[in-house]
């Protein structure tokens, strides 16, 4: 028995030989055309490829069922919206976090912390990026703004940071980082009008 988003098909299992072939038919069906597959189950278990083609290892006559979720890109970007808001959080906190660490001279602690906020940064960054660029349908000079202001503020923390003043790299995360950070929340917002706009349209 194949689901695909909670309805039967009529596809038959037993006529492959192993499951990188139903996968095969599957996707042929345009069932999931403009669509990302977000859980595969097999045998009501999740299922993931430990190894590439993995899939074609498996016997069809081991699989006794296979259910495949989707969602649209649209559906996606809106989940994807949502987490950033929680990112915005984790970045202001860990802001505040590494400000207080250096203060208190721990000095170790604070530049590990503060290299895991970079990369959470980085990442959100990215993601930010790549919704504006898929949904954004109008020039946002805001949006224009705040990464401007973003960017040569991490220039400074950088020059700071090489000049090992902890405590000023302190300053600057908790006088300008943080609210910058903030700015971010109404970014995200507009994203969120653009991709609610996408959907509709």
């Amino acid at each position: 028995m194949i689901v695909i988003d909670g309805t039967k098909t009529d596809i038959d299992i037993s006529s492959f030989e192993n499951l990188e072939q139903i996968f095969e038919k599957v996707m042929e069906s345009g069932c999931l055309d403009d669509r990302i597959v977000t859980d595969v189950l097999v045998n009501e278990e999740p299922f993931s490829e430990i190894y590439p083609n993995q899939s074609e290892d498996i016997d069809a006559s081991e699989v006794d069922s296979l259910e495949i979720k989707s969602a649209s890109a649209v559906e996606m970007a809106e989940a994807i919206s949502m987490e950033l808001y929680k990112v915005i959080n984790i970045m202001a906190s860990g802001g505040k976090q590494v400000a207080e660490l250096f203060r208190q001279a721990d000095d170790a602690e604070a530049l590990e912390l503060y290299q895991d906020l970079l990369d959470v940064t980085r990442d959100f960054l990215g993601m930010v990026g790549s919704l504006r660029e898929h949904f954004s349908l109008k020039e946002d000079s805001g949006f224009e703004k705040v990464i401007e202001d973003f960017s040569s503020l991490f220039t400074e923390m950088t020059e700071v940071l090489e000049n090992e003043d902890w405590i000023l790299l302190a300053d600057l995360l908790e006088y300008e980082f943080l609210p910058s950070v903030d700015k971010w929340k109404g970014v995200i917002s507009s994203i969120r009008e653009d991709i609610q706009e996408a959907r509709e349209g």
